[in-house]
């Protein structure tokens, strides 16, 4: 049951992050929100004025409040979701005792293999990555700056490098395309990240680089929420439709002795 609980957090965090965005964003006026030319961070400034780091823009943002408890949610989210799928099941693989439901009933649903150092690691690396949405929305970039560049970095940095880790600390039961998927996705973030921080955009602008940098990691544990909670979701159906043809199998029996 936790770790369905751990699922949900992921899939709750991350839609309400996109969803809060788009509200904030649709606030700005004169001049407007640009995925491009903003930071995401930019939603969260307390302050109206011109900003001159990392790039030179006005910003302006009526909802920050809104869009700083989003950031903070989403971190707590992404902790608790990976907290309460923290345990190790086994080999990974799916029949007989697999891990994911414990002695062939529907128990747990972990995602990760037991016995890895790259599963461990890339856990703990995948909750600092939490830790700094936390931050980033605890210290908005023109309230204390050096905390929150400590958050970005948490996020873009760590985060994304356990997002690399994960495909190789993760459970042969979770599909092979989100294994891979992992890793991919965590080496173009990196890659992303780097080319941000050294003002080399590729034409997407700051703001996009900064989001090609930040983005994989909630998409891929939305998709690994959305997985864990539809294949729990099927594996209590069918162990309820099992317990159902059993009572049925028994019935006639019993009431014939």
């Amino acid at each position: 049951m936790k770790e369905r609980i751990g699922y949900l957090a992921w899939v709750v965090g991350v839609a309400q992050f996109f969803v809060v965005h788009g509200i904030v964003e649709s606030a700005w006026a004169r001049p407007a929100y640009s995925w491009a030319r903003n930071n995401i961070s930019d939603l969260g400034n307390v302050h109206c004025g011109l900003r001159t780091w990392p790039e030179s823009r006005y910003i302006c943002s009526p909802d920050h409040g809104l869009m700083n408890g989003s950031f903070i949610a989403l971190g707590v989210l992404l902790v608790v979701g990976f907290v309460l799928t923290g345990g190790t099941g086994g080999t990974g693989r799916i029949g007989g005792v697999d891990g994911f439901s414990g002695a062939g009933g529907i128990g747990g649903g972990v995602p990760w293999l037991g016995g890895r150092v790259a599963a461990a690691l890339a856990r703990m690396l995948l909750v600092s990555g939490g830790v700094g949405f936390v931050l980033i929305g605890l210290a908005p970039t023109d309230v204390h700056k050096g905390l929150h560049v400590v958050g970005a970095a948490l996020i873009m940095g760590t985060g994304n490098a356990g997002l690399v880790l994960a495909g190789f600390g993760l459970a042969d039961r979770v599909p092979r395309l989100l294994r891979r998927a992992a890793g991919l996705l965590g080496v173009v973030a990196l890659l992303a990240f780097g080319l941000f921080l050294s003002g080399h955009y590729l034409g997407l602008g700051m703001g996009g680089m900064e989001r090609v940098a930040a983005y994989p990691l909630l998409f891929w544990v939305a998709a690994l929420g959305l997985w864990g909670v539809v294949l729990r979701a099927g594996r209590t159906r069918a162990a309820v439709a099992e317990v159902r043809a059993g009572g049925d199998r028994v019935g006639p029996g019993s009431a014939g002795g």
